[in-house]
């Protein structure tokens, strides 16, 4: 599994032997199965994770709904909201599939970051990457009504179909499940 977080690092960066070697050297490797909470509604995010297999959803309850803002699969960082910054989440963090995650805390970051400064920039990266990708969600989700969503996730995240239940998939294009029905009929009519 080691591997994984270097092939994805690779897309992005080159990387020396031995900085390949440092990495998987430091890298911690959990198993969580599904249903897993991994962070929940007020408590301190203390922990990141990068997916090498399975599905997490991060998902907000508002007046008693869920509402899903995201499903992270294979080669996707979760880095949850106030991580590292000692404040109360708002978000809860799930596996919705039995799942292979690293774990990276703040701590550990810095320790890296001390012992070896080309990791920040690989940190950096990262970041970069998954901030990219956020700002592309965010905006499409903005400027996109339900069923121009719906297919553009069809499109882009076709898996994601197959590995998520409906009632949050809906929640995810901001509809309830209901509403996704008659859009999928309506669709398949066309």
């Amino acid at each position: 599994m080691e591997n994984e977080i270097i092939k994805y690092l690779t897309k992005h960066t080159s990387l020396s032997d031995e900085l390949i070697d440092i990495v998987i050297a430091s890298t911690i490797i959990k198993n969580y199965k599904k249903g897993t909470v991994l962070l929940r509604e007020g408590e301190i995010s203390k922990e990141s994770y990068f997916v090498l297999k399975g599905c997490v959803r991060s998902y907000f309850i508002n007046d008693g709904e869920e509402r899903t803002i995201e499903f992270y699969t294979e080669e996707q960082p979760v880095l949850p909201i106030g991580y590292g910054k000692g404040i109360p989440s708002g978000q809860y963090l799930e596996c919705i599939e039995d799942s292979v995650l690293t774990l990276n805390t703040t701590e550990h970051e810095k320790e890296m970051f001390l012992k070896y400064p080309q990791f920040e920039s690989i940190c950096r990266i990262m970041t970069e990457v998954m901030m990219a990708n956020f700002q592309e969600s965010f905006v499409n989700y903005k400027i996109t009504n339900p069923e121009e969503r719906y297919l553009f996730l069809q499109k882009e995240r076709p898996y994601l179909f197959q590995r998520v239940p409906q009632y949050q998939l809906a929640s995810y294009l901001g509809i309830k499940p209901e509403s996704l029905s008659r859009l999928r009929k309506r669709l398949n009519r066309k």
